[in-house]
C-alpha cells in the first residue's frame, strides 16, 4: 500500500494503476512467505507484516506504466525483489545486534540469531524460486544483484582500506542499495514488453535514483525532525555509521569542534549527540551532502528523458524531484 508522500508525486493518468500493483504485491507477499511450519510462517512473514516504503515493487510498477503494466510477471518480479531486500534485512539485523525494525522487535530479538539468519536463507530462496518461475533471464539478473549487494555488504563491513573514503562509500550504496533497485527498474521495463535499448535505460535510471533513495534516507536521519527516515533523528550518529555527511565532514567540510566528536565513532552521551547533531544540520557537510543527492537525482532524470513521453515518464521524472526535494 503507497504511503501518501510517496503517492503524491505518481501522474494521476497512472496512480490507480499502480496502487492496484501494489496492493497485489503486499498479497502475494503474505503468500510466497506462507510455510506448513508455524515457526517459519511467522518468523518469515514478521517484516512482511510490518510495512515499509515498498521502494522496490514501487519501482517494477512505474517502469512497466511504459509497457504494458497488466502482464501478471509484473507482480511475480516486484514480489521477489521485495523478498530479496527483505531477507538482508534480516541478516543485518543479526550482525548489527538490532533490537528493533520498523518499530517492531526484530526477529533477531523475538526469536534468536540463528532462527532470524535460516528465515533470511528461506526469504532468498524463495525469491530465486520465484525468478525460475520468470526464465533464465530473471535468474541470471537475480544471481547477479545477490552478488553485488553482497559485495557492497562486505565492502561496507571492512571499510574503505585506505582508500578514498567518500568514493568508497558511494560505490558500497551503488553496490548495497541500488542494485537491487536497479534491477526493479529493468524488470518493471522487461515484463510489460518494452525494448531492449529502453530496459538498459530504465535499469541506468534505477541506479542513480537508487543511490539518490539512500543518500537522501541518510540526510533525513539528521535534517529530519519528524522522523520522516522511520528512525528517531541522528539514530546513525548513535551508532557510529559513517553516512555521507559524516565523511563530508571529517574529510575537511566541519567544524573542528563537529571533527572532533564525529572522530570519536558512535556518540552516546546524550549532550554530546545533541551538540553534533547541531552542527551537522548547520554545517557546509550537510549542504554538500544534498547537492550530493541533487546531482545523482538530475542524473535519472536525464536518463529517463530518452524515454516515450507521457504520464509514465512524466512520474519517473516527478521521483527525481521527490527524492531530491525530501531532504531540503
Amino acid at each position: 500500500m503507497m504511503a501518501p508522500a510517496l503517492s503524491d508525486f505518481i501522474d494521476p493518468a497512472v496512480r490507480d494503476s499502480v496502487s492496484e500493483f501494489l496492493t497485489t504485491v503486499e498479497t502475494e507477499l503474505l503468500v510466497a512467505v506462507a510455510s506448513p511450519d508455524p515457526l517459519v510462517d511467522e518468523a518469515a512473514a514478521h517484516l512482511v507484516r510490518a510495512g515499509g516504503k515498498r521502494f522496490r515493487p514501487l519501482t517494477v510498477a512505474l517502469c512497466a506504466q511504459l509497457g504494458d503494466p497488466g502482464r501478471p510477471e509484473l507482480a511475480t518480479s516486484a514480489v521477489l525483489m521485495e523478498l530479496t531486500h527483505l531477507a538482508t534485512l534480516y541478516h543485518d539485523d543479526v550482525m548489527d545486534e538490532a533490537p528493533l525494525r520498523r518499530g517492531a522487535a526484530s526477529a533477531n530479538s523475538r526469536w534468536s540469531n540463528k532462527i532470524a539468519v535460516y528465515v533470511g536463507d528461506f526469504l532468498l530462496a524463495r525469491a530465486a524460486q520465484m525468478a525460475a518461475g520468470l526464465g533464465e533471464e530473471a535468474v541470471r539478473l537475480q544471481a547477479a544483484t545477490l552478488s553485488q549487494l553482497v559485495r557492497g555488504q562486505l565492502a561496507e563491513t571492512v571499510g574503505p582500506r585506505g582508500g578514498d573514503p567518500i568514493r568508497h562509500h558511494l560505490q558500497a550504496v551503488e553496490d548495497k542499495t541500488a542494485s537491487l533497485i536497479a534491477t526493479s527498474a529493468r524488470f518493471g521495463g522487461l515484463f510489460a514488453g518494452l525494448p531492449a535499448e529502453h530496459v538498459a535505460t530504465l535499469a541506468e535510471f534505477g541506479t542513480a535514483i537508487g543511490i539518490a533513495f539512500q543518500l537522501s534516507d541518510d540526510l533525513l536521519d539528521i535534517a529530519s525532525e519528524s522522523a520522516q527516515s522511520g528512525k528517531t533523528p541522528g539514530t546513525d550518529l548513535r551508532e557510529g555509521v559513517p553516512t555521507l555527511p559524516v565523511l563530508y565532514a571529517l574529510g575537511g567540510e566541519g567544524h573542528p569542534r563537529l571533527r572532533e566528536l564525529l572522530a570519536q565513532g558512535p556518540i552516546t552521551d546524550d549532550a554530546e549527540h545533541a551538540e553534533a547533531l547541531a552542527l551537522l544540520r548547520e554545517s557546509a557537510a550537510l549542504k554538500q551532502a544534498r547537492e550530493t543527492v541533487h546531482g545523482y537525482a538530475e542524473t535519472a532524470r536525464r536518463s529517463v528523458r530518452t524515454l516515450p513521453g507521457g504520464a509514465a515518464r512524466r512520474t519517473l521524472e516527478s521521483l527525481c524531484d521527490y527524492i531530491a526535494d525530501r531532504t531540503g
